[in-house]
C-alpha cells in the first residue's frame, strides 16, 4: 500500500483486512466496539481478527486486567495492550508466528453521557510487530471528542482507531505522515488529540517531544507537555484537580531571571492559604508564537530550549495559546484549583493594552473578566524601567485611564500580587543579549545563566555555542 494514497476509513479498514500478514485482539471498553465494528463490516475480517472483546462491566474488566484506580487512563491501556499483546503472543506464535505480524488495539472510552454535551475522553493504543517474530513498537494517544452529541463522537472514536490501526501496518517508517493520518476524515472540530507516544524497536530514533510539538503545530491540539526525563504527558492526567504555577518566556537560554521568577512565584503561590505544596504542578511554558517568531520554527533552536528546561526537573508546556486568558481557561478546563501566572510587569502592563484585544468585541475589558473567571492570581516580577533606575512593580505601573479603576480594583482584591522576595540584582538580565554572547564568543553569558546551563551549553554546544 502507497503511504502517499489517500484512502477513507472504509479502505482502510480494507486495506488492513486483506493484509494476509496482520492478525490480533480489539479490546474496547466504553462507547461499545466502534473501532473493530468497521473491520467487521468491510467484510475479510477473519483473515485480521483473533478476537474482539468488550468488557463494560466494571466487574470483568477488573477479572481480566486487574483492578485500577482510573478506568479511562494511561495506565489501564497499558496494561490492556500487555494482556492482549502476550496472550496473542503466546496461543498463536507456535503455529503462525513465522508468518505473522501480530498485534493488540485497545481503547479504553467515556464518552458523553446521554443528554450531556461534554466533551468525550478517550485513551488509545496499538502494541503491534512490524514483522514477524519482531519486537513490539507501540503508538499510544489520548484523544477528546468534540462533538455534541453521543453517536457523533462514537462515531468520530472508531475513525480515529482505524487511522490509528491502518498507520502501525503501513505507516510506522514515516511517523510523521502517521500524526498526520489520524485525522483523516474528521477535523479538528470534532476531535483533540492531546498526546502521542511512539514507542518500541520501530521508533526507536523517534524524538516523542518533537512529535509533541507536531501535534500542535498540525492543530490537532492546542497544547502539548513533557516531563524533564523526556515522557510525553496528558495535561488533563497532570492537572487533574491540581494547583497550577505557570512561567512563560521564550528561556533562550533559560537565564537567573527565570530561575528567580519561579523561585519567588513558587513561594508565593504555595503561602496561598488553598495551595498544598505537595500538590502544585509548576510548568515551564513556550508558546508556538515564541517558536515561531524568527519565521518558521527551527527544530534545533526548540530541541536546545527543551533540554534546557528539562534540567530544571520541571514540567514543559508547548502551548498555541498566546493570550493569557485563552491559557487560564485552558488550564481552568482541567483543574478547579488555584491557577497561578508568573510574569514580568512589562507584561503586565501589555495586558492592560487594548491593542492587542482587538479580536474581541469587548476589548480589554472582556480578556481580562475571562482571565480572572476562575481562580486565577498573577504572580508580577519586578522589571527595570528604560531609564535604568526605575523599577516597575503593580504598585507603580502605568495602565490606560479608561481602566485604571479596574486594575485598581484587581490590585485591591489581590488578583495581582507583587513578587516583593525576588532578586532584583538580576534585573539587567536580558535572553537575547544573552544569546547574542553565547553565539559570538563573548563569556560574559556564563554569569547570567545558572551552572547547569553553562554546562548543558558547552557540552552540547547548545544556541550556536562554538567554545
Amino acid at each position: 500500500m502507497a503511504a502517499s494514497e489517500k484512502l477513507d476509513t472504509r479502505q482502510k479498514a480494507l486495506a488492513v483486512n486483506l493484509d494476509a500478514h496482520r492478525y490480533g485482539t480489539f479490546a474496547e471498553i466504553g462507547a461499545g466496539q466502534e473501532v473493530v465494528r468497521w473491520f467487521f463490516a468491510v467484510g475479510a475480517a477473519s483473515g485480521t481478527i483473533a478476537k474482539s472483546i468488550s468488557a463494560y462491566d466494571m466487574q470483568v474488566s477488573d477479572a481480566i486486567y486487574g483492578k485500577s484506580s482510573r478506568y479511562v487512563s494511561r495506565d489501564r491501556l497499558q496494561t490492556m495492550l500487555d494482556y492482549e499483546y502476550d496472550l496473542n503472543v503466546e496461543r498463536l506464535a507456535r503455529k503462525r508466528g513465522r508468518k505473522t505480524c501480530f498485534f493488540a488495539f485497545a481503547d479504553t472510552v467515556a464518552a458523553s453521557r446521554y443528554g450531556s454535551s461534554d466533551a468525550g475522553n478517550a485513551w488509545m493504543g496499538i502494541r503491534f510487530q512490524s514483522r514477524p517474530e519482531d519486537e513490539p513498537s507501540q503508538i499510544m494517544i489520548h484523544v477528546r471528542l468534540l462533538d455534541s452529541e453521543n453517536l457523533q463522537q462514537q462515531e468520530a472514536l472508531g475513525m480515529v482507531g482505524v487511522n490509528l490501526v491502518y498507520g502501525a501496518a503501513f505507516l510506522s517508517p514515516t511517523p510523521e505522515a502517521l500524526l498526520e493520518s489520524l485525522a483523516d476524515d474528521l477535523s479538528s472540530k470534532r476531535i483533540e488529540i492531546g498526546m502521542i507516544e511512539f514507542s518500541g524497536i520501530e521508533f526507536r530514533h523517534v524524538d516523542n517531544r518533537v512529535m509533541s510539538l507536531r501535534l500542535v503545530q498540525l492543530g490537532l491540539c492546542k497544547a502539548a507537555m513533557f516531563a524533564s526525563d523526556n515522557r510525553v504527558l496528558q495535561p488533563s492526567e497532570i492537572l487533574h484537580k491540581k494547583p497550577v504555577l505557570v512561567q512563560r518566556g521564550s528561556f533562550r537560554p533559560l537565564t537567573h531571571v527565570h530561575v528567580d521568577i519561579q523561585k519567588s512565584a513558587h513561594e508565593r503561590f504555595c503561602a496561598e492559604p488553598d495551595v498544598e505544596e505537595e500538590d502544585v504542578v509548576s510548568l515551564l511554558e513556550i508558546t508556538m508564537s515564541n517558536l515561531r517568531s524568527e519565521g518558521e520554527i527551527d527544530l534545533g533552536d526548540f530541541i536546545d530550549r527543551v533540554d534546557v528546561l528539562c534540567a530544571t526537573g520541571l514540567t514543559v508546556l508547548i502551548s498555541d495559546y498566546s493570550e493569557y486568558y485563552r491559557l487560564a481557561e485552558f488550564l481552568g478546563r482541567s483543574t478547579s484549583e488555584r491557577i497561578g501566572l508568573a510574569l514580568g510587569a512589562g507584561t503586565l502592563q501589555e495586558l492592560f493594552d487594548e491593542r492587542y484585544y482587538e479580536a474581541l468585541d469587548g476589548r480589554a475589558l472582556e480578556a481580562l473578566g475571562r482571565l480572572f473567571k476562575k481562580k486565577v492570581r498573577l504572580y508580577v516580577y519586578p522589571a527595570l524601567a528604560k531609564d535604568g533606575s526605575t523599577v516597575w512593580r503593580c504598585s507603580n505601573l502605568a495602565v490606560p485611564t479608561e481602566l485604571a479603576k479596574l486594575y485598581d480594583y484587581l490590585l485591591d482584591g489581590c488578583f495581582l500580587v507583587d513578587l516583593d522576595n525576588a532578586n532584583t540584582d538580576y534585573l539587567t538580565i536580558r535572553s537575547p543579549d544573552v544569546l547574542a554572547q553565547i553565539r559570538s564568543g563573548d563569556d560574559a553569558w556564563e554569569q547570567q545563566v545558572p551552572e547547569m546551563v553553562v554546562e548543558l551549553v558547552k557540552q552540547r554546544g547548545l544556541f550556536g555555542y562554538s567554545g
